[in-house]
Order: C-alpha cells, then sequence, then structure tokens
C-alpha cells in the first residue's frame, strides 16, 4: 500500500527514536524521520522507509545487451534499459551525472507493468537497470524484473556492487545477469577519494553471493588514467576473479572518457589498457575484453584452447561467429561459456532513445 510520500520500501529495519536504518546499500545509512539517505531517494516518512523513486524513470532506452557491456549473455539481444535519479556513490568522472547526482526526484511516469510494456513493444528481450545505481530502488526494480519474467523477459543490473547481504538475498533470485562495475581496479584510495565509498569489500561480497546463487556475472573495471590505473590493483582484481568467480568469467577494461568533475583529464591510453589486459590474462582469466576501444583486436572473444576468434566484434555490432549451436568453438569442439546463442536472423541495432 502507497503512502502520501513514497513507496513503501522493504530493505530496512526500524530504530530507536523513529530512526530507520536502510539496508539496501553498503552505507548502512540511518536515517532520522523527514530526512533521506545518501542517495536522496530512500527516506523516512514517521518512522518507515519509503522509496520516492519508484516508477519514475529518468532514462529509458533500447540498447544492443552487449553496450552493459555483457558479452557472454545472450548475445544480440535488445534491453529496455531503464534509469532513476540518485545514487549511492559519488564518482568525480561520471558520464550520467546529471540523474546520478540529482536530488529532485523526478522522472516520467513507469509502472512495473508498463516497463514491460513498453520492453516488448521495442522488440526487447530483456530489461537492464543501469544509468544510475539500481541497488537504491531496490523494491521497484523487483517488481519490473517480477514483471519481466511472467512475459518471458530476462533482468539484468549494471551495478556498482556496493550493496549489502540483505539487498543480495532480496535481488539475486530475480536476476539473470549482473555487469558488476569495480571502477578503478577496486583499490581503496581511489575508492574513497573519487567516490566516497570506504573500500572494496562490499563489492566482492556481493559477486560472490550472487555468483552462489546462480546469477551470470560479468566484471568491468573502469581505467582511470593517472588516479586509478594500478598495476597491482587490477592483478589484485583479477585473482579474485579467478579464485572466486571462476577464470571463465568475462572481465572487461574500460575506456574513460573524461566528464563531470574531471574533465581534465586524458582518455585513457590504449597502451594502458593493453597492459593491464596482458596483467589479467597472466593471472588466469580466461576471457578478458577491452571496452570503448572500437575496433581493437581485443573487442574479441578468442578460443582458450586453439587461439581462433570466436566471436568478432565492433563495438556493440557481432560481425561474425563462429560457434556451433552449443557455443562450441567450430574449429577445435572448446564449449564456450555464453548463456544462449546468437539467433540466426540477428541484425545489428544501435542504441535507440525512447523517452
Amino acid at each position: 500500500m502507497a503512502v502520501a510520500e513514497g513507496h513503501p520500501a522493504t530493505l530496512y529495519e526500524p530504530l530507536d527514536g523513529g530512526k530507520v536504518r536502510c539496508t539496501a546499500c553498503a552505507r548502512y545509512c540511518a536515517i532520522p524521520s523527514g530526512s533521506h539517505g545518501f542517495c536522496f531517494v530512500r527516506k523516512n516518512v514517521g518512522g518507515r522507509l519509503v522509496l520516492l523513486s519508484y516508477g519514475k524513470a529518468s532514462a529509458i532506452q533500447v540498447d544492443p545487451v552487449e553496450k552493459k557491456p555483457l558479452s557472454h549473455f545472450h548475445p544480440g539481444t535488445r534491453v529496455y534499459s531503464i534509469g532513476t535519479v540518485g545514487c549511492n556513490w559519488r564518482c568525480q568522472y561520471c558520464q550520467n551525472a546529471e540523474i546520478s547526482q540529482e536530488r529532485e526526484v523526478v522522472g516520467r511516469s513507469l509502472s512495473p507493468k508498463a516497463a514491460v510494456q513498453g520492453a516488448r513493444r521495442y522488440g526487447c528481450q530483456g530489461v537492464t537497470f543501469t544509468y544510475n545505481e539500481p541497488t537504491i530502488f531496490a523494491e521497484y526494480a523487483l517488481d519490473v524484473m517480477q514483471e519481466a519474467h511472467a512475459a518471458g523477459l530476462f533482468a539484468n543490473f549494471v551495478t556498482n556492487g556496493y550493496m549489502t547481504p540483505e539487498a543480495v538475498e532480496a535481488i539475486g533470485p530475480h536476476l539473470d545477469a549482473v555487469s558488476i562495475d569495480f571502477k578503478g581496479s577496486g583499490e581503496a584510495g581511489f575508492l574513497r577519494k573519487y567516490i566516497a565509498a570506504k573500500g572494496p569489500e562490499p563489492i566482492y561480497e556481493t559477486a560472490e553471493g550472487l555468483k552462489r546463487r546462480g546469477v551470470h556475472i560479468e566484471v568491468t573495471d573502469l581505467i582511470v588514467p593517472q588516479v586509478g590505473e594500478s598495476v597491482d590493483a587490477t592483478r589484485r582484481l583479477a585473482r579474485f576473479i579467478v579464485e572466486r568467480l571462476g577464470p571463465e568469467t568475462p572481465f572487461h577494461l574500460l575506456r574513460l572518457h573524461p566528464d563531470y568533475k574531471m574533465m581534465d583529464l586524458p582518455e585513457t591510453p590504449v597502451a594502458t589498457l593493453e597492459r593491464l589486459h596482458a596483467v589479467a590474462k597472466a593471472e588466469g582469466l580466461d576471457y578478458v575484453y577491452l571496452g570503448n576501444v572500437w575496433g581493437h583486436p581485443l573487442e574479441h572473444t578468442y578460443c582458450p584452447k586453439c587461439g581462433d576468434v570466436v566471436v568478432e566484434r565492433f563495438g556493440f555490432t557481432i560481425r561474425s561467429w563462429n560457434l556451433d549451436e552449443q557455443n562450441r568453438c567450430v574449429a577445435c569442439g572448446h564449449r564456450i561459456p555464453i548463456v544462449g546463442t546468437l539467433s540466426d536472423d540477428y541484425l545489428p541495432t544501435i542504441a535507440t532513445p525512447v523517452a
């Protein structure tokens, strides 16, 4: 049942004196009555936590799933991408700062049912929560995901992973795939200075928790030049992925395009990404990709057994598919761990704004 201001939240617990503790993200904000959490969208109204952004979409777009980036999950499909306002991080280079750092809760009305209707109208095979951190609007995302599954669609998160075990328990059973972005390789000093996050431990816990629940996981790492390009940090992250998530987990090293409060930075040098790619491969990862470097050979998927290109890409477009119907390399028969396979009627798509 809705209240006068906002939609009832479920991820919280009452505290003394009318306060509540939000249990959606790892900040565990203790919120007095009448105040909101760090994200601006979760508010204590008379001792109950409500979600102010429920059903208010600040961005809606049809994207190729490869944009998320998800390279090993239903390749060639389109997703209905939904974002709201607010965030639990303060990334100084955020490319979506106009919505993630917005304090006024605004957006186009989009009920869970309308979201799924929109996805089907535009020929999407799934819904994705992206552009801002979906953990902060978990109750809304959960309702959309349940509608999506009822309609035969899959559901994905693009997330910083800064969740709680309570959120993982609530979200995990309804999530099909997730792209977890560590940023700066999850180096603690970088997270504190440029993101206002205490450290990477909650992200590690989230990744392991979702893995245990059978969610398809791909890890991204935005490499911020000069201030977030540590070889040691990338090596530690790659080692964690190998040991705790598995060497078959796709790992994406992303190029930064300067934005928001860090416009003075250059784009991440391609040579830096190539160097870190070699570091990650040396730790035993089978599938390491470079992102935001269209036309680079490290966009492709290579068979770890014979070295052949099994999926050739250019940006978000698949140019050739050298796998059989069971996703085995046509050259050597090695099975590539991709969920789903490329449809016979695949047509390349570009991101299409719908609102």
